[in-house]
């Protein structure tokens, strides 16, 4: 295991990982508050990881997680703490995909599940999966899983769950609910803390007032101020995203939407064209405020102050990931003081606030994405590898590897990145050729 993290940069220790590992190496529970971005999914990964019996196929760590995100993303995170041996298998249980294939995998059994309460839930009410010998329970985001009314799942679940168990609480804050329910479920828990994942200095910081209509057209200006090449926008409603994409898009920017109205392939898609840089810029609601994991963020845009001031540390947490810097634009009307003042309190900051027209918009910087993403429709279920895909586009397209970016493989389609200027290269060399001996349709996304 300690190869395995050494291959995959873990070198240092993150402080809830300091804090958090010599207890829970030692199957105490725990109560772990710590933000979002961490590291806490190796926190409590190497731990249920180095007491899984692989040999022994059933179910014995579950993984309950408040939104699909974020349970993707610990499930990858998983596989890849998981390579020092072979043959885990770790399954997510989220709701938005198919439930037969599901249940479906549940029957061939499984070491991990990782998965939102709803859907694991039902998987219980069908009596397809057992909890008999689960000896750790996670809670990644408790405080997000209370809020978003998940408690009588939560412990419906837990109900199904031997009490002889390792149990480990992981939360952004500490509220009253979280209190109760970690006095429910945890036996002399260990308690860690970590305030912040991210100091000031890792992200700059800056608010300024403005008028509503005025909100739209400051964002070139903002974007060519701080050279940002990867940019996500919050939004507090779904309306003012898709408005916000529309008059970006006659700007001349090219953007992508991520809210609930999106079903899973759509988010799927959405969340890799911005992690592989096709895309520069996101425009979320909260929904993705949380679990939304993603390298070289570099400004986060609020062009809605928040309603919840807990809400603002989520978004900003976007940047600055893994020890990087970052930028937070934060944007408020005179409508909006009070919320401004609400979150100077909650932050305990006194923030210098600055006129939008003093922000000058550099005409000469051009926010432009290098890769253009090509959609192969074959995935997992066909055999297809990451390692298939870029023999096909080196061997026989002719690309070099630096040409070739980010590879997803998912159950039943590809995504891969191309530079941007050989993008048409590469549709036609894998329209024409073969990805291992077989024909597949590829189109640009």
């Amino acid at each position: 295991m300690l190869k395995n993290l050494h291959s995959l940069g873990y070198d240092t220790m993150t402080p809830i990982q300091e804090k958090s590992l010599p207890h829970s190496l030692k199957n105490k529970d725990l109560i772990a508050k710590a933000k979002t971005g961490s590291g806490k999914t190796a926190s409590f990964g190497i731990p249920l990881l180095t007491k899984l019996n692989v040999k022994r196929f059933r179910i014995q760590s579950l993984i309950l997680c408040p939104t699909r995100e974020l349970a993707d993303q610990v499930a990858t995170e998983l596989r890849r703490l998981a390579r020092f041996t072979h043959n885990i298998k770790i399954l997510t249980l989220c709701g938005g995909v198919p439930f037969g294939p599901q249940a479906h995998s549940l029957s061939h059994k499984a070491h991990i599940i990782v998965g939102t309460p709803g859907r694991i839930l039902k998987h219980l009410q069908e009596e397809n999966i057992s909890f008999d010998d689960v000896d750790t329970l996670v809670l990644d985001e408790a405080d997000r899983m209370l809020d978003m009314g998940f408690n009588e799942d939560i412990m419906k679940i837990i109900e199904e769950v031997p009490n002889n168990r390792q149990t480990m609480l992981f939360s952004a804050t500490y509220p009253s609910q979280i209190e109760e329910l970690s006095n429910t479920i945890l036996k002399d828990p260990i308690e860690v803390s970590v305030e912040s994942s991210h100091s000031e200095t890792s992200i700059k910081q800056y608010f300024y007032e403005t008028y509503s209509e005025n909100k739209t057209t400051s964002i070139p200006a903002l974007i060519s101020n701080f050279k940002a090449k990867s940019v996500v926008i919050f939004c507090n409603t779904k309306i003012m995203c898709d408005e916000l994409a529309d008059d970006l898009y006659d700007l001349g920017f090219d953007t992508l939407k991520l809210h609930s109205d999106l079903d899973q392939k759509e988010r799927n898609e959405t969340l890799i064209l911005f992690s592989n840089k096709s895309y520069p810029i996101l425009i979320a609601t909260d929904v993705a405020a949380r679990g939304l994991d993603i390298k070289d963020i570099d400004l986060v845009i609020n062009y809605d102050i928040v309603y919840d001031v807990e809400v603002h540390v989520h978004r900003i947490g976007r940047t600055a990931r893994a020890g990087a810097s970052g930028v937070a634009v934060t944007l408020f009307t005179k409508d909006e003081e009070d919320k401004f003042e609400d979150l100077k309190d909650y932050l305990n900051q006194d923030f210098e606030v600055s006129n939008i027209a003093d922000v000058v918009d550099d005409v000469n910087y051009k926010l432009q994405s290098e890769w253009s993403t090509l959609y192969i429709n074959g995935g997992k279920k066909k055999k297809v590898r990451a390692g298939d895909i870029l023999g096909a586009l080196t061997a026989k397209v002719g690309l070099n590897k630096e040409e070739v970016g980010k590879i997803n493989i998912l159950d039943h389609c590809s995504y891969v990145a191309i530079k941007k200027e050989l993008a048409d290269k590469a549709l036609i060399g894998l329209e024409k050729g073969k990805i291992k001996g077989r024909f597949f349709r590829v189109f640009k996304v």
